[in-house]
Formats: C-alpha cells, sequence, structure tokens
C-alpha cells in the first residue's frame, strides 16, 4: 500500500503526569485507515488449515504503513501470524531501527482476536510505546501494548 496511506499517519503524542512517560495516540480517522488496511490484508491469507484468516497493518514512527497477512504451512510450527509478518515486512524495509508507533489486528470473522503471545514480544521488541487495535470481546479496543504484555523483555 503506497500512497494517501503512507503519508496520511501523522499521529500525536501527548504528554501525562511524568514527562518521561508518552502515550500514542491515533485520531479516529487514522484508527479507521490503520483498521481498514489490515481488513484488505486478511484477503490475502493463506489458510487452509484453520481457515482463520488474519490480516494486520503496522504503522512506523517515520509515518510509513507495512501490511502482513498470516500465512499457514502443513508443519504447524512454520505457521508466521499476520502481525509478525508486516512487522518484518518493516524491518526488512526501514533496518533494525525501526520503531512501531501502532498496530491494528483484522479478522475475517466477526469475533476477538488480539495478537498472540509471540506476536506481543515481537510488537514490544520494536515498539515498546507501541497502540495496538483488535477486535475485543464488545468491539474495537485500543490497548498499548504493555497493557497486553506488562512484562516484555529485552536483551539489549
Amino acid at each position: 500500500m503506497n500512497g494517501l496511506l503512507d503519508t496520511i499517519f501523522v499521529g500525536t503524542q501527548e504528554r501525562l503526569e511524568n514527562p518521561l512517560d508518552m502515550r500514542i495516540t491515533l485520531e479516529t480517522k487514522q484508527q479507521e485507515q490503520l483498521l481498514s488496511a489490515a481488513r484488505a490484508a486478511f484477503k490475502n491469507a493463506h489458510a487452509p488449515y484453520s481457515n482463520f484468516r488474519v490480516g494486520a497493518a503496522v504503522l512506523t514512527e517515520r509515518g510509513t504503513l507495512y501490511h502482513g497477512c498470516n500465512v499457514e504451512n502443513a508443519s504447524y510450527g512454520l505457521t508466521i501470524c499476520a502481525e509478525r509478518n508486516a512487522i518484518f515486512a518493516a524491518v526488512a524495509a526501514e533496518g533494525t531501527g525501526m520503531r512501531i508507533k501502532a498496530v491494528a489486528v483484522a479478522t475475517e470473522r466477526d469475533g476477538p482476536c488480539a495478537p498472540c503471545g509471540a506476536c506481543r514480544q515481537v510488537i514490544f521488541e520494536f515498539g515498546p510505546d507501541a497502540l495496538i487495535l483488535f477486535r475485543g470481546q464488545s468491539g474495537t479496543q485500543q490497548m498499548e501494548i504493555t497493557e497486553l504484555l506488562p512484562e516484555g523483555f529485552r536483551l539489549l
């Protein structure tokens, strides 16, 4: 996805009581565009075994949007989630300094779907302040990665 979606995301950061603590916020229009990109991505999912198609869109701090879908394999352990697929595409394009600002996850089904534990750890490594948008029990949820993975870790 190039063009308008690549340039439209100029989210803001608001200061909390602690000036060192920054939270990422996205305007409603930006959230909808990110979720729309994730929904478009699940259409390319290769999910012949589970029939559970997932799409993800990653917005980097540079303002660039990357998308990915889940790709299953007969050897289930070789399957890759949509979130990691999109993140790895972002790393391939921007290098190891790539930082995630926000991630949106969407599924073909109308049910809850937050990132799995492995994806949460990968999101945390590249975006410890990232905002995550996903379908929860009662509609679209918006949470920081540290809420989904309160004890994420880094080796560096």
